[in-house]
């Protein structure tokens, strides 16, 4: 029942979504389109509602339980990243706006670009981890925790795999590319460096 949750969650979630950013740029309803993007917080509460019950009436901790708390973690860490990503393309395919603000590509903007998604991915991870914990502690010694203690340590390996990645573009940050000097129109190099 949790597995089938999830994945309602998170089918939900783009639903609501693309019906809150259709309702704000197809048919100009921003109070509704608000109203439509507020509901995505509720999923991750029934989520964890259920969760608790789940636990609560004697189910045994699964891997299913771990997947909803980092489920829950990543949507509270990168939920408001997404959906504000998605509205600025949006924005710009629907509406007419600018298109939206690239990442930096190059340097030492890029490495505290990822460095912000790993603080994110730490955030996320540190949700999930609480979430388990409480978890750990509302089962106590009646059942096996050990899948829950399990995630945890999928979080925490989530973390430092990331921090790996990000911490590659501040030691070997990516070079922009070398700007070349223009021709100027209608004159010959060739020839004159033949003079």
């Amino acid at each position: 029942m949790v597995v089938a949750l999830i994945i309602a969650c998170e089918v939900g979630f783009w639903v609501l979504l693309a019906l809150g950013l259709a309702a704000r740029y197809l048919l100009k309803w921003r109070r509704t389109s608000v109203v439509l993007l507020l509901c995505e917080p509720l999923l991750e509460l029934v989520l964890f509602a259920v969760t608790a019950v789940d636990l609560r009436n004697g189910a045994e901790p699964g891997w299913e339980h771990g997947l909803a708390a980092l489920y829950i973690g990543y949507t509270v860490a990168y939920g408001h990243y997404t959906i504000r990503w998605l509205d600025g393309h949006a924005a710009h395919r629907l509406a007419g706006g600018p298109p939206p603000p690239k990442p930096p590509r190059y340097g030492t903007a890029r490495a505290l670009h990822e460095a912000r998604l790993w603080l994110r991915t730490v955030l996320g991870a540190a949700v999930a981890c609480a979430l388990l914990q409480g978890a750990v502690w509302y089962v106590g010694d009646d059942g096996d925790v050990s899948s829950l203690r399990g995630f945890q340590w999928v979080a925490l390996r989530a973390v430092g795999v990331h921090g790996l990645i990000a911490l590659t573009y501040a030691i070997w940050p990516k070079k922009a590319p070398a700007a070349t000097a223009p021709v100027p129109a209608g004159r010959d190099t060739e020839r004159e460096g033949a003079r």
